[in-house]
């Protein structure tokens, strides 16, 4: 069915036992976003919350919490999308097949924004920032956030509906230096459509219009973050999702989603900014508070007996992780069609997206040669870096695969396969001084940092070690010596103290080492081979789950300053190195704070968990 409002679906989510009420009051400091957590880990209903300390609107969360009720939501719909999508990719199917395809016309007509021309006082209060849930999620937040917004600009060389951007980027309602109920924060990363419209809007010297709906059909909250090609509007592809038209009005000059549940509007002045932040993050950590575009709020309007939807960020997988799945089991080799060669490819949720990125591409260039080496697949990965959002990617690990078999999905497989034939003297390649994701404190500055692709092709060089070696683990100023995968090792050292000091202490390491890869080659005795080892605080940790060791090694590691390896070298400005590489994935003095739970909020919350409280029967 066609959603018409957040309510139906809720309400449909609820007849399917997929959505709780809590009816206590609910403190929207920190004990919201701490039941959110608690129900989304145990794959938990949506929650709805009825009654919110200090606002009159009722809240709801986890509304996309698992990729089966994601799917469920949009089930009249996706199958469609997803056709439309492969119609996209392969036009002359329509024209094959028009009678099959006739259903999916009739669709698209749905992508048509309508202009709605009930009166804006029959659909909204004005309200103010005041009255909203300001719920804070973190306890090191700045202060209360939209999590799941809207955000709407259009584009002042090409106004109206058809050429507007519409984005998810987090608002800062409350705290900081903004006034309450007239100045709010907003925050943006690279390569996001709103940047093209400010920049435009500047140029100018004019005011940026920006508005945030919230709430709406759940198609509405999909369309702002999917990865739609350049020119094509998300406000369609709502429509399409949805099964039903996004439909529109103008009042005051700005654009307003009458089907939204609330909506704020205002303008982004050229050249004003104010700190905004911190906020606990999607890469598990907090994202410290800079300077970003100032909105001064013009007007604040909220639909009878609305409610407002939000979600809580922290290390993956959480609720933005379904997000991501769904957006992927619709467009399926969307991105293999537009970068020739790509096979396959995974950017892993459990690092947060951004810092790890794996692909399979193909191997075509000299089928004659016998020697095999890398060459389309480094083609391939320079396409990658320079395509939307891949191009944020820190680590890109690419190889070919001629059988098959590999997937990027089993990533310990996959890493097995890349470990047992890359080349460290020839197969790493640097791209220093360059940009990075916004949220990863890993790097020099904020958005600055550094990238690295592995690049493997061929038979197997190495046979991947399964225990510690002993020389390992004898290693002076190093101890607890513990096996991630087969080939890769994490050592335990002291705190990292600064880079001079790293620098020695990799020196140290290299000393110890050194040599040791002609050892494997040349004594039948030894053990098969370490490829990787990390250093790091507690190896512990590393060793204990697979996603403790992608999470804190890729999270943690700017590539031109913490990669290392045993027997290095530099030969006409390429680095290499003869023994295993060596990735510093220490905590370092200018990374982010961890998001941590608060101990004294989960102990507040144990009542709705215990048996006779509200989540109790749902998640028993």
């Amino acid at each position: 069915m066609a959603y018409i409002s957040l309510e139906a679906c809720l309400l449909d989510l609820e007849k399917n036992g997929q959505l709780i009420r809590i009816k206590e009051e609910v403190d929207p400091y920190l004990e919201m976003a701490a039941i959110h957590l608690r129900v989304h880990e145990a794959q938990g209903p949506a929650i709805l919350f009825e009654k919110v300390k200090g606002s009159s609107y009722r809240t709801v969360s986890n509304i996309f919490g698992t990729l089966d009720r994601s799917r469920f939501i949009f089930k009249d719909t996706i199958q469609k999308v997803e056709q439309l999508i492969e119609l996209k990719k392969d036009p002359i199917k329509a024209i094959k097949h028009p009678l099959t395809n006739f259903s999916l016309g009739l669709a698209a007509l749905k992508a048509l924004p309508k202009k709605n021309s009930s009166h804006t006082n029959s659909l909204f209060d004005e309200i103010k920032i005041s009255d909203l849930p300001l719920i804070q999620h973190w306890p090191m937040d700045g202060g209360a956030f939209v999590t799941l917004p809207q955000v709407y600009t259009e584009d002042t060389d090409q106004p109206g509906i058809m050429h507007a951007n519409l984005g998810m980027y987090r608002i800062q309602l409350s705290g900081n230096d903004y006034i309450l109920n007239e100045e709010i924060g907003l925050h943006y990363q690279l390569h996001r459509g709103i940047g093209v419209h400010q920049t435009k809007a500047n140029k100018k010297g004019m005011p940026l219009k920006v508005s945030i709906f919230v709430g709406g059909p759940p198609a509405h909250s999909v369309a702002a973050v999917m990865p739609l090609p350049e020119g094509m509007s998300e406000m369609t592809f709502a429509g399409v999702l949805g099964g039903r038209r996004f439909r529109y009005q103008y009042i005051d000059g700005y654009c307003i989603s009458t089907d939204a549940d609330f909506v704020i509007t205002g303008e982004v002045m050229p050249g004003e900014n104010k700190p905004e932040g911190p906020f606990g993050d999607h890469l598990g950590y907090y994202s410290l508070q800079h300077d970003f575009p100032l909105m001064k709020v013009h007007k604040v309007f909220a639909k009878k007996n609305a409610i407002w939807p939000f979600t809580v960020v922290g290390r993956p997988p959480q609720e933005d992780t379904s997000f991501g799945q769904l957006i992927h089991s619709m467009t399926g080799s969307a991105i293999q069609q537009e970068i020739p060669g790509l096979k396959e490819l995974h950017a892993v949720d459990a690092t947060g997206v951004h810092p790890l990125l794996l692909a399979i591409g193909s191997e075509r260039y000299t089928p004659y040669a016998i020697t095999k080496q890398p060459a389309e697949i480094l083609t391939i990965a320079n396409h990658m870096l320079g395509t939307g959002q891949l191009s944020l990617a820190k680590f890109l690990f690419i190889t070919s695969d001629d059988s098959n078999k590999l997937h990027t999905k089993n990533i310990p497989a996959y890493f097995q396969f890349i470990l047992e034939r890359i080349h460290l003297n020839r197969d790493v390649h640097f791209y220093t001084n360059t940009t990075i994701d916004t949220l990863d404190y890993s790097g020099e500055g904020l958005n600055t940092g550094s990238k690295v692709v592995l690049a493997a092709n061929g038979q197997p060089i190495r046979t991947l070690a399964k225990e510690p070696h002993e020389r390992l683990k004898s290693v002076a100023g190093f101890d607890s010596c513990k096996m991630v995968i087969p080939g890769i090792v994490a050592i335990q050292t002291n705190a990292f103290t600064n880079y001079e000091n790293a620098q020695k202490e990799m020196a140290v390491l290299n000393e110890q080492l050194k040599g040791i890869e002609n050892e494997w080659h040349s004594n039948d005795h030894l053990p098969d081979e370490i490829a990787m080892i990390i250093i790091c605080d507690d190896a512990a940790f590393f060793a204990a789950d697979f996603n403790n060791f992608l999470w804190a090694t890729f999270t943690r590691c700017n590539p031109s300053h913490d990669i290392h390896g045993i027997s290095s070298f530099i030969k006409n400005k390429h680095w290499g190195c003869n023994g295993p590489l060596v990735i510093d994935a220490r905590i370092k003095p200018h990374h982010a704070p961890v998001v941590e739970k608060n101990a004294k909020v989960e102990k507040n919350i144990e009542k709705y968990f215990n048996k006779g409280g509200s989540v109790y029967k749902k998640l028993k």
